[in-house]
């Protein structure tokens, strides 16, 4: 059955995107600055990675927001390597923990929708966004609609965030901004009943994508496991697959309170993909690491700015590279 990609049939890029590379450099460069500046600090007076190298480096990504368990497991493989390489100076350790970071996001590259192909038959592409309140929920989803639509797709957006007013206001903006169809029904109205409407639609105008707010609710993990259980259970009457994936937005900048967000919504749904905002200005870029390893879930985007082409497809490799530049 023939098949599509998203983002990578019609276009390399949006027209008119910034450079992805000069926008991440920008965006990481308060996290660039405090990881060299911590680093410099744990090789200082050291010509060799011995324990006490190692046990300032483990001081440094954890203060940087990658994690206790995950820093462990960065500590423990450049300490094999040094072990193996008894000729291993401080010197190259950039260049070592640059590697290992990069290999230990490349664990989970095989689960990302990035590459992800989708059969004709299963249009529309459903993406159901979760995510507290604040974390940039609504925004990502406008920036996303934008982004598809620059790449020749069709987009219906739902605003089942129905509790918040101003959730299907601001979706609705977003949604003549892009130029794109909405639904949408009053506040207070079933969300499971805005997104049997979205599905529905979005499958009659044969949409390519149809992307789901839903409301940012974290104030009982029962309740909202329920919403999202019966939100998912009436798409599936429209489109037996949907949701194709289900996009959990987190606020970088929160360091560590993104990861208590991440275990609330990957118990009450299956999350499989992550987007991480407000990366820019921060110096918890760290968080990006962390998040990806312990979840076991891709980072799929992330948030580099304000502007509507500040969100960028995550790829391991320019990101921790751009730390280490």
């Amino acid at each position: 059955m023939a098949a599509f990609r998203l983002f990578s049939n019609k276009k390399d890029k949006p027209a008119g995107e910034p450079d992805k590379g000069d926008t991440l450099e920008r965006g990481l460069e308060k996290t660039k600055e405090s990881v060299f500046r911590k680093l410099s600090r744990a090789v200082v007076g050291k010509s060799r990675i011995d324990d006490a190298v190692l046990d300032n480096l483990e001081e440094v990504l954890i203060s940087s927001d990658v994690g206790v368990d995950t820093t462990l497991r960065i500590i423990d493989r450049i300490s094999a390597r040094a072990a193996k390489d008894k000729f291993l100076g401080t010197a190259e350790l950039n260049r070592i923990l640059r590697e290992e970071i990069i290999s230990l996001l490349g664990e989970n590259e095989s689960k990302a929708g990035e590459d992800l192909s989708i059969a004709e038959g299963n249009k529309p592409y459903v993406i159901m966004v979760v995510g507290v309140n604040g974390v940039g929920k609504t925004t990502t989803i406008g920036k996303l609609a934008h982004r598809f639509k620059n790449n020749g797709y069709k987009v219906v957006l739902g605003a089942a965030d129905t509790f918040r007013a101003a959730a299907i206001e601001q979706l609705d903006i977003w949604a003549q901004r892009t130029g794109v169809e909405i639904i949408k029904q009053k506040t207070g109205a079933d969300p499971a009943s805005v997104a049997y409407d979205t599905l529905t639609s979005g499958k009659s105008s044969n949409a390519d994508v149809v992307i789901i707010d839903t409301a940012g609710r974290l104030h009982n993990k029962a309740n909202l496991m329920n919403e999202l259980t019966k939100v998912r259970r009436v798409m599936q009457k429209v489109i037996p697959s949907a949701p194709h994936e289900v996009l959990l937005i987190l606020d970088g900048s929160t360091g560590q309170n993104a990861f208590e967000q991440a275990k609330q919504f990957t118990a009450a749904t299956d999350v499989n993909a992550i987007a991480l905002t407000k990366l820019d200005g921060t110096a918890k870029g760290g968080v990006v690491i962390g998040i990806s390893d312990q979840f076991k879930i891709p980072v799929k985007y992330i948030g580099m700015g304000e502007g509507i082409d500040d969100l960028l497809p995550f790829d391991r490799v320019e990101f921790v590279s751009s730390l280490f530049r």
